[in-house]
């Protein structure tokens, strides 16, 4: 497996990949997955040997980098692809003057996978999509 991740303009790629995940397996309403930040994001593509396999959405908000809507096909799950992109955000973020934090919500069930990326929750659990979620942040 050799995976690229890379800053592209292929929206309508990165949203395929988030339909099949959080649509077709999450069950998470077209009409709460798609919205008006992709216009302004930069997105994150992962390929394998030209096969779109993973994405990320990135948009900067004053000093923080907030970092969602990751999402990885079956096939790659459990590869540290997820990771790759996490950390292919926070480089991004990294690069940017003024930054300063790093901020995502979490999927209650994947809390841990985020704290070994080096984010850490604060604030109540709370309902995204009928999802138990977290806010996380990590200073950059």
């Amino acid at each position: 497996m050799t995976v690229a991740i890379e800053v592209t303009e292929d929206v309508a790629t990165c949203i395929g990949l988030r339909m099949e995940v959080f649509v077709g397996e999450q069950g998470i309403p077209v009409e709460e997955e798609i919205d008006a930040y992709d216009d302004d994001a930069v997105h994150l593509l992962a390929v394998d040997e030209n096969v779109p396999v993973g994405t990320a959405r990135l948009l900067l908000l004053g000093d923080t980098g907030r970092i969602g809507r990751v999402c990885v096909v079956k096939s790659h799950r459990g590869t540290g692809l997820g990771a790759a992109l996490i950390t292919a955000g926070l480089t991004h973020f990294s690069t940017l003057e003024g930054v300063r934090r790093a901020y995502l919500s979490a999927q209650v069930q994947a809390l841990g996978f985020y704290e070994k990326l080096g984010f850490l929750p604060y604030g109540p659990e709370y309902d995204d999509a009928g999802i138990p979620h977290r806010d996380m942040e990590r200073l950059l």
